[in-house]
């Protein structure tokens, strides 16, 4: 894979702090549209974080935040950078009915290609809940690329897909013109280590992070990384009665999240999975021939 082996891709997950799953149990999805949006001030910091350091990245568009923020759409699509979907209301694809999924995809891709006035060709799911029935409807509906497999140990919310292993390919064609694009792990005597961004890049130690990113992409894989806009925001409100172990995955180090990311995109040559994809097929291709 040494075609794409340089390649880091960057991906920020759109939704605001209230739609996160943890904080489920104590918000009520009746009362998002009384609650405080933040998530356009996240998303313009991110932005300018990534035009300083000439950083390209897909960004997966929650259409929830879309319906609400049109504008704000168009400025990350008129920054030159990918759209893809997040799904609609922010649903884990586990807890939905097939028709009730294709429902909320659709509506999504629908009103993002309606914004942009593009194609909108990938999608990632809600709390990475990707399932193998799923993988079919994205295909139905015209997606070309899912980004949701994550292959980590044990998560209680993350889905499985066939073909995707710790040590496995990380970029691979799991149905006819369909691809699958992996969430970085770190495989260790056969199991994933969370590599990929989130509370895992917010708790571990910025030069132990850092050291895995260099060894994955130095193995010949590339760097897949995530973040959502939220988790640059340590003053969002604090919601009480959770989990000790919900506020935890939550909360950590929140305020330590801008200065990292400052770092990591400056260590690293940033792309879009769609670009990823294509260095993929032509490697692939050109070692077929």
């Amino acid at each position: 894979m040494k075609a794409v082996q340089r390649y880091a891709v960057f991906t920020v997950d759109v939704e605001d702090w209230f739609h996160v799953e943890n904080l489920r149990g104590a918000i009520s999805r009746d009362c998002w549209d009384r609650l405080e949006l933040r998530v356009e001030r996240n998303v313009f910091r991110i932005l300018e974080l990534m035009v300083d350091r000439g950083a390209r990245g897909t960004w997966f568009v929650l259409g929830w935040v879309a319906e609400r923020l049109p504008s704000l759409v168009r400025a990350i699509s008129d920054a030159g950078y990918e759209v893809a979907s997040h799904g609609f209301g922010h649903e884990r694809i586990d807890l939905l009915s097939v028709e009730q999924f294709r429902s909320d995809v659709k509506r999504s891709k629908d009103l993002l290609e309606d914004i942009i006035g593009a194609p909108v060709i990938g999608y990632r799911a809600p709390c990475f809940s990707i399932t193998e029935w799923a993988i079919d409807v994205l295909r139905e509906i015209g997606f070309q690329y899912d980004s949701s497999a994550f292959t980590v140990i044990a998560h209680d919310r993350y889905g499985k897909l066939a073909g995707a292993t710790p040590a496995g390919e990380q970029v691979y064609e799991v149905r006819s013109g369909f691809y699958e694009v992996c969430v970085s792990t770190l495989p260790i005597l056969g199991y994933g280590l969370p590599w990929g961004g989130g509370a895992y890049f917010r708790f571990l130690p910025y030069r132990l992070f850092r050291a895995g990113v260099h060894h994955l992409l130095a193995s010949g894989r590339p760097y897949v990384f995530y973040i959502h806009p939220w988790e640059l925001d340590p003053e969002q409100p604090r919601v009480s009665g959770l989990r000790r172990n919900r506020a935890f995955r939550h909360y950590v180090n929140l305020g330590r999240t801008e200065g990292r990311l400052r770092t990591l995109l400056q260590e690293f040559r940033w792309n879009t999975v769609r670009e990823l994809i294509v260095q993929h097929t032509k490697f692939n291709a050109a070692a077929r021939s």
